[in-house]
């Protein structure tokens, strides 16, 4: 751990820094990345550098590197955790040395899509992130980071408390994700919520439901992810596959069905499966982005009969990201337990490849710069 006491507070000290260079794992096409030397950012005066320690390696990380929808050359990765190495000239409330969480996007709080708490839509959001050079794309994916003036003075970095490692830290951007989720979906104690994939995502759902006083049965292809699904805290768990999943989650539900149906797998046949043992006005949430040339075809009388309510939830919420800070940090749930894998950032290739075929053992791979 860096000690803070010996550190000079001097605009734009740097720490470690003898070259204007870095290691970085550059997108150069469809699954071609490229462990490189990269220029470090430099920064403008209200701009920070932050140091990376850890970064989460995210399944949008996985899609964007896998298919053709951003043009290379880029740095990705955003689920960040390092320490400030530096700081612009007019930035007067962030010291080198200090220990962050940076968050990739934050909103404007003025237009229209904030002012309805649509977050995610805002245009500041989109477009305004952090980088590692070339076009901004999260820049996690390297030795350093560079946190905009948006960013910085609207509460995209977070400070993280000495108890508090970088690693449990990189966890509170894909728990504001879930949380925002679970927040939508209006999820209330003495609920039953239908968990669709138990993978790193599906498991911080069922923690989550269970944090907020609610039932998780949890569905997955692989025996020890349902093991693990019980182990961090669901009611019950079963393969999809089984002919008499429906029947065991009625018999479950008073014969009800789930109140709420949270879809953590980008599957039309997990879709079906949660319309048929969602409850009459219950709810249907949409989290895994699925292919765009897949379409479910779906009579609108099942909806409107049963009054089901479909929804979606893209990425995170700024109204939640004190809630999300909390429970990371005073672990009312165990992001200690997700952990499964730790690769070097120069065999990010390596963790993708084990992402795409994970292990019975595989659930969330953090990667270290």
């Amino acid at each position: 751990m860096l000690d803070k006491g010996h550190l000079s507070q001097d605009k734009c000290q740097w720490i470690n820094l003898k070259a204007r260079s870095m290691k970085a794992q550059v997108f150069r096409g469809v699954n071609q990345l490229s462990y490189e030397e990269v220029p470090t950012p430099e920064l403008q005066p209200d701009e920070v550098l932050v140091q990376v320690r850890v970064v989460g390696l995210c399944q949008s990380d996985i899609k964007k590197i896998r298919y053709p929808l951003y043009e290379p050359p880029r740095i990705f990765g955003h689920e960040t955790a390092g320490v400030i190495a530096a700081v612009g000239k007019a930035v007067t409330n962030w010291k080198v040395g200090t220990r962050v969480v940076v968050m990739h996007h934050i909103p404007c709080m003025r237009c229209a899509y904030c002012m309805n708490d649509n977050f995610s839509m805002c245009e500041t959001y989109k477009n305004i992130t952090t980088t590692a050079g070339f076009a901004p794309s999260g820049g996690g994916f390297a030795e350093y980071v560079k946190v905009p003036g948006h960013i910085v003075q609207n509460g995209g970095l977070i400070p993280i408390p000495d108890s508090v490692t970088f690693e449990q830290a990189s966890f509170v951007e894909p728990t504001n994700c879930c949380l925002k989720a679970v927040k939508k979906a209006q999820i209330s104690p003495g609920e039953t919520v239908l968990v669709t994939g138990a993978g790193p995502i599906g498991l911080m759902f069922i923690m989550l439901v269970k944090y907020f006083g609610a039932r998780a049965i949890a569905t997955d292809l692989l025996p020890s992810r349902i093991e693990k699904a019980l182990a961090v805290g669901a009611e019950a768990a079963f393969d999809p596959r089984d002919r008499d999943l429906s029947s065991k989650i009625k018999e479950l539900t008073n014969g009800l069905g789930v109140d709420t149906a949270l879809l953590a797998v980008p599957s039309d046949k997990a879709f079906f499966q949660a319309l048929d043992v969602t409850r009459k006005g219950g709810k249907i949430l949409f989290f895994a982005e699925f292919p765009d040339e897949l379409e479910i075809p779906i009579n609108p009388n099942i909806l409107y009969r049963r009054e089901i309510d479909l929804m979606g939830s893209y990425s995170s919420s700024y109204r939640v990201q004190n809630l999300a800070i909390d429970i990371v940090f005073n672990r009312r749930i165990d992001v200690d337990a997700l952990i499964s894998d730790r690769y070097p950032l120069s065999e990010l290739s390596d963790a993708v490849e084990r992402a795409i075929a994970p292990t019975p053992e595989t659930y969330k791979i953090l990667i270290y710069p």
